[in-house]
């Protein structure tokens, strides 16, 4: 049995220093009534039996009944005592020991009874027997609690501790003979209270946020705490790829054939790994005799038990501790290994749900970045898509005013040039002028491209057969120097696209390539098929899902920063230097592509190059074949009758004039309503010549519908430097629509107005206004208003009834038949309306004027009023007569 220093609190006291111990107490066990023969060796416990029946001749105390009292005394005391006691006597320091003691003393029993000590505590007599000769020489009482005891007392060396007492015994003559030994085994509780201790610092650990944290702070209590209980330890854990990896050791360093653990098939050839491979596959506790370190510590013992760690119901991690040799492999020990293998397993499912929360919190922050980052976007789209709208209706403005000055500048030269033929010189102004009039309007032309107000032509096109057709005109432009590659995808699809404009798109984007390729190059134009789905949509808000055919130019110069690109359909934005380009190209491409309802992406990056992407929006339309324009004689006019109303003074003087260059006669008028007034007129108009956009409240085409109300069949040219959509929809000329772009050449407006006037069927003489002797029933509270209408409506020819309430027209509505009823709205007692009702039962044909101040009864014209005509007060002559026309219904 071998004495080692203390381990536990209050048993710090090195067995050096005895003294440190002391109780400074100088009694000794008191002696008893004296025993006679040899009674004290009680014969009902085992230990009295034996010393009974042993042979104490040749032991230095002799036969029993000649010990001293003391002994005597003290023996009897011990044997029928339940402590665990313990008696060393003499210079021998003979041993006597009761049954309780037996426990203490283990395989040396009962060998050691009634023998020297040294024979039974041979393996700690260098430290045991200084402390009994101090008991013995001092007579002092030592005690000491829970002090470690290495001993052979069930088969190995094992660690045991004791509450020791170690008294003096002393004869009648006050020497000290004996050491009286009272222990008390606390080896259970000690090793509870370090186990325990281990166990409460795991479950306190803080600060785990991964598994990795969890297996740290295990190996970090162990090695604090310098356990005897778990000399060494390895963690393993599972990594993304489903494999058990040693992530934390403590007590040595490890075996490197055991840090990966493979397969279980993989590892059928080392037993460990086949072990740790079962646990981790099975969830079940095993025990292996095998080292795991390379540097084991002297206390561990080969025998090792492989844990589970689970969290959840997964096995994420494997436990391999080892055991202590010097301590009992019993149901606590076992225990013990589980409730640390659950501790760890607590700290790693912690870690487990903490990750779990990171990710969910990740997962919402990048829920939120997204969202925040697509309100970015869509933010900057909307500015963007603001700033380009405002910036297209600035454009599309100044490019309205420009456009007329254009047209009065351009028109009048071109009337000056043939007043000047025969004279050079000043035809060679004029021409020079009139170029500059044609960069103008193509600078004018480009900005109502951007601003999506240019009228379309669209048709269904074959892309591939548009892209062939310009492969002069491509390489006329870029020079020999570029080198052009075509590509088509297999069944192209077609789109519905206005062709003229489409190669003007592609032309410029392809000397855009060949600037910024400096003039040497690639440049390649291809065509596929591409649909856009709705996650593309939502990174490019002006795209909108669907089917398209992809056209893209791709060159192999510069490339763009992404600043460049924000910005680059930007009007007058270039990158080009100063004076070689107008920064209008690619807005006109922009306005174009979007006004056709398609998209446009660019994919470039510095050094890298840069390629536009055009999608044109698919159709399921045959094609349309691409008619060459009619030849017309370059000034061919003629003699029709034509009404130019055009709200620009300037302009319209020029028209005038033109068209009288050409032979026609000509009627002009500012604005709609004086258009009308010449049209009500009755005087014959063969084309109506009309601006788009005019103030007031009637523009050119409701002016237009009006005309053709009055005079069925009558052409219609619509002319505008800026339509504002009054003409378009979906970006396309409604059909039906001539439409000449201002500014233009006294030749093309030539061309077009025979254009018109052949497809209408205009020839002279044909026109036939709607011209018929009308009955009319005027009713009207105001003699004077009524007087005054009668009058002019009778000096027209027309038949007039009169009458000042709604009374007497119902009654000659009764008497007599009429083809229009001219009422006033607010006639006294029955109201305008109540009489039209009544005079739309009596005769469903009649047709209705309602004569008001209120311009707001409009919204009334509905149901049987839808087609009845507002005559606004106060009226002139050419509105009442032409209010009266309208409203008269053909064939009456």
């Amino acid at each position: 049995m071998t004495v080692l220093p203390p381990s536990m609190p209050g048993t710090t006291v090195p067995l050096s220093d005895p003294s440190a111990a002391e109780t400074s107490s100088h009694s000794a066990v008191p002696a008893a009534a004296a025993w006679s023969g040899t009674d004290f060796l009680t014969p009902d416990t085992e230990c009295g039996r034996l010393l009974q029946a042993m042979n104490w001749r040749d032991s230095p105390l002799g036969p029993p009944e000649h010990w001293p009292e003391a002994l005597k005394s003290t023996v009897g005391l011990l044997l029928t005592s339940r402590s665990q006691i313990c008696l060393f006597w003499g210079d021998e320091l003979i041993a006597f020991y009761n049954d309780a003691y037996r426990a203490a003393i283990g395989e040396n029993h009962p060998s050691a009874l009634g023998r020297p000590a040294r024979e039974g505590w041979a393996a700690l007599w260098e430290s045991l027997e200084p402390l009994l000769r101090d008991v013995q020489r001092t007579g002092r009482t030592y005690d000491r609690q829970a002090m470690l005891f290495r001993q052979h007392r069930r088969g190995f060396l094992e660690d045991t501790f004791f509450d020791v007492s170690y008294n003096p015994v002393r004869t009648r003559d006050g020497r000290v003979e004996g050491v009286f030994c009272i222990v008390v085994d606390q080896t259970r509780r000690v090793l509870d209270e370090r186990r325990l201790v281990i166990l409460r610092d795991l479950s306190l650990r803080a600060g785990i946020e991964t598994a990795a944290d969890a297996a740290r702070a295990f190996v970090s209590v162990l090695t604090e705490k310098r356990g005897p209980d778990v000399p060494y330890a390895l963690v393993y854990l599972q990594n993304r790829q489903g494999r058990f990896r040693l992530e934390a050791t403590h007590g040595g360093t490890p075996d490197p054939a055991v840090i990966d653990i493979p397969a279980e098939a993989e590892a059928a050839h080392d037993p460990r790994l086949l072990a740790i491979a079962r646990v981790a596959a099975t969830g079940a506790v095993e025990t292996l005799q095998a080292g795991f370190l390379l540097d084991p510590p002297p206390i561990a013992n080969r025998l090792t038990v492989i844990l589970p760690l689970i969290a959840g119901h997964d096995v994420v991690g494997v436990l391999v501790m080892a055991k202590n040799r010097h301590i009992a492999v019993d149901a606590d020990a076992r225990r013990f290994s589980e409730l640390v293998a659950g501790q760890l397993s607590a700290l790693l499912s912690t870690a487990r749900v903490l990750a779990e929360e990171r990710h969910r919190a990740q997962a919402l922050e990048q829920q939120v970045a997204a969202a925040l980052a697509e309100r970015e976007i869509a933010e900057a789209r909307l500015r963007q898509a603001q700033k380009m709208e405002a910036i297209g209706k600035l454009t599309g403005g100044v490019a309205h005013d420009f456009n007329n000055l254009l047209q009065v500048i351009g028109g009048n030269l071109h009337l000056l040039s043939r007043d000047v033929a025969g004279m050079p010189r000043a035809e060679r102004r004029i021409a020079n002028a009139l170029a500059g009039v044609a960069r103008g309007a193509k600078l004018s032309s480009q900005l109502l491209a951007f601003s999506r107000r240019q009228p379309l032509e669209p048709k269904v096109v074959r892309v591939e057969r548009l892209i062939a057709g310009m492969d002069d005109m491509f390489r006329r432009s870029l020079g020999e120097a570029i080198e052009i590659e075509t590509r088509i995808g297999a069944g192209l699809w077609s789109t519905m696209i206005d062709p003229a404009q489409l190669e003007n798109a592609l032309l410029n984007l392809a000397i855009n390539a060949r600037d910024a390729m400096d003039g040497r190059g690639r440049l390649s134009i291809d065509a596929s098929n591409a649909i856009l789905d709705e996650s593309y949509c939502q990174r490019h808000g002006d795209a909108t899902p669907g089917q398209y055919v992809d056209v893209s130019v791709t060159d192999c110069g510069h490339g763009m920063s992404r600043d460049i690109i924000e910005q680059v359909f930007e009007p007058f934005f270039s990158t080009k230097p100063e004076g070689k380009g107008t920064g209008l190209g690619l807005s006109m491409v922009y306005g174009f592509v979007h006004q056709s309802g398609g998209h446009i992406r660019i994919d470039s990056a510095p050094g890298h190059g840069t390629t536009i992407h055009l999608f044109l929006p698919r159709t399921l339309e045959d094609e349309q074949p691409l008619l060459e324009p009619e030849h017309t004689p370059a000034l061919a006019g003629g003699s029709e009758t034509i009404l130019v109303a055009e709200d620009n003074e300037g302009v319209r003087d020029t028209v005038v004039s033109m068209l009288v260059e050409l032979g026609y006669r000509v009627l002009k008028a500012k604005d709609a309503a004086s258009a009308m007034n010449v049209l009500e007129s009755g005087v014959r108009i063969d084309l109506l010549f009309t601006d788009v956009v005019m103030p007031g409240e009637m523009r050119g085409p409701e002016l237009a519908a009006r005309a053709r109300e009055r005079i069925p069949g009558l052409a219609v040219l619509f002319t505008s430097g800026y339509t504002e959509d009054a003409l378009l929809h979906g970006g396309r000329l409604d059909d039906g629509i001539d439409l000449l772009s201002k500014p233009y050449t006294t030749e093309a407006l030539a061309r077009k107005l025979r254009q018109v006037l052949n497809n209408r069927g205009q020839t002279t003489g044909e026109a036939d206004p709607v011209r018929r002797r009308l009955r009319v029933l005027l009713v009207e509270d105001d003699v004077l208003i009524r007087d005054t209408s009668a009058e002019l409506l009778i000096s027209h020819g027309h038949v007039v009834a009169q009458a000042s309430n709604a009374e007497t027209a119902i009654d000659l509505l009764q008497r007599d038949r009429f083809d229009v009823l001219a009422t006033d709205l607010g006639l006294p007692g029955i109201g305008g309306a109540s009489l039209a009702r009544a005079a739309l039962e009596t005769d469903p044909g009649i047709g209705l004027v309602f004569a008001t101040g209120d311009t707001g009864f409009e919204a009334e014209l509905t149901g049987p009023f839808a087609d009845a005509i507002l005559l606004g007060k106060p009226y002139d002559e050419p509105a009442l007569l032409a209010a009266i026309r309208r409203a008269a219904r053909p064939g009456r």
